[in-house]
């Protein structure tokens, strides 16, 4: 799904998008410049850039354009998370997870939750 890989400017106008929607153009241009701290302009050629890409669900609203995502977040996520992986880790999770330890990146409750992840995903194949 390589329409779900977007670039930081444009996971910004999603994070936008998967918190409220549909928005008009200057509601997305009001939010996304607080929460980056981007110039309204600069979010408005980010919204142009994604709209030719064909990166929203556009309607005609009353006053507006109402612009809707076309991926849920969980998606967008899951296909970023397999590029990195692919990437930086050659595919493989154990690999991330062996760099984080490495680097003591991990606590002891993230631990904690990743044995309670591996051990539920085993009873889920195994029964």
């Amino acid at each position: 799904m390589e329409k779900n890989k977007l670039t930081g400017g444009e996971w910004a106008v999603y994070e936008c998008l998967w918190e409220e929607n549909p928005l008009t153009l200057a509601q997305i241009r009001r939010r996304c410049s607080q929460r980056t701290g981007k110039a309204v302009s600069t979010v408005e050629t980010v919204v142009s850039r994604m709209e030719k890409k064909g990166l929203f669900r556009v309607e005609q609203g009353p006053r507006a354009k109402l612009f809707y995502p076309l991926f849920r977040r969980e998606e967008a996520v899951r296909e970023e998370t397999r590029s990195f992986l692919d990437r930086i880790f050659s595919g493989s999770p154990l690999s991330l997870v062996n760099a984080m330890v490495d680097a003591g990146q991990l606590s002891d409750r993230e631990i904690d939750e990743l044995y309670e992840l591996i051990r539920s995903e085993r009873e889920k194949r195994h029964g």
